[in-house]
């Protein structure tokens, strides 16, 4: 992208080979590029713990799973306890090369998880927690979350949600967890050394994957990361990082802070069917939205 520095990793050459062909995933799903990141940082010492979401239809159940790694399937409401759970037993057995990593949807974190995400917070468990935002239940018909941004058509919002997105990262901030960020499938890299980062820190560990669902979302699957990237270069999504009390933004996201460098949010949202029935007034709302978040970085990041 021009006028941003980005430091290429190189991500393990076998990274590809833990993520296997053949999965169940829509055409242009954000899902598996993610996996391919987290696979590429933990291998086979990853335990995931995934609720009912996406993900557990497109990996499928052993001996047929789709990835290289421990699964945990458990019910919808209960990742981050499960996680818990598996963290200290593991802790009791001596084990300690192994990386317990909750890995759920936003409806499965923000909505019927947020209580067992918030316990586990608030204990600091010593787990990693991967929130993928597709924005709305997409497993279960495309139905509204609290992380559906205002304006966007659900089954659940014929004509668009009233409400804006339910902000995780913020609430998990107030917590005083020790390692926060957010992330973007359109930027693999920036995901990549979050997640080595996080490898690296004690307790509790959250980090919010924005990830566009073609079927959900209303385009066609080759824009996939195409809607990524435009979400960081609208300002819509700001990648970040929050260590130890301090906020750091992120990279790809650091231009964005000047307004005139920000791409029109229109060029977003004209992408999208979801967003047909947007109004004028309703994109000034957003504009607004994304102008109110801006001032919050810029406040915790002094």
């Amino acid at each position: 992208m021009s006028g941003v520095e980005t430091r290429k990793l190189p991500l393990p050459h076998d990274a590809r080979g833990r993520v296997l062909p053949g999965d169940a995933a829509c055409p242009g799903c954000p899902i598996p590029i993610a996996l391919k990141v987290v696979s590429a940082v933990f291998g086979e010492k990853a335990i995931l713990v995934i609720p009912a979401c996406c993900t557990s239809v497109i990996l499928g159940t052993y001996p047929g799973q789709a990835i290289k790694a421990s699964v945990v399937h458990v019910p919808f409401a209960s990742a981050a306890a499960v996680a818990s759970g598996v963290s200290q037993a593991l802790r009791s057995r001596g084990i300690k090369d192994a990386y317990v990593i909750a890995w759920a949807g936003d409806g499965g974190t923000a909505d019927i998880g947020m209580a067992a995400l918030s316990g586990a917070a608030e204990r600091n468990e010593d787990i990693i927690y991967i929130m993928y935002d597709n924005e709305a239940y997409m497993n279960t018909g495309i139905q509204r979350s609290s992380s559906t941004p205002k304006g966007a058509w659900t089954t659940t919002t014929p004509t668009g949600k009233i409400e804006n997105k339910k902000d995780v990262a913020r609430i998990l901030i107030a917590h005083g967890v020790p390692y926060v960020a957010t992330s973007s499938i359109g930027y693999p890299h920036d995901l990549y050394s979050k997640l080595q980062r996080a490898k690296n820190i004690e307790g509790f560990r959250f980090i919010h994957v924005h990830a566009p669902c073609p079927p959900g979302w209303r385009f066609e699957p080759q824009y996939t990361v195409r809607v990524a990237k435009l979400a960081v270069e609208t300002g819509l999504w700001i990648l970040y990082e929050y260590h130890n009390g301090k906020l750091t933004l992120s990279g790809p996201s650091r231009p964005y802070i000047d307004p005139a460098k920000r791409k029109p949010v229109e060029e977003y949202i004209k992408l999208q069917g979801r967003f047909r029935a947007v109004t004028e007034d309703l994109i000034n709302e957003i504009k607004k939205y994304v102008d109110e978040n801006w001032h919050w970085i810029k406040k915790m990041s002094q």
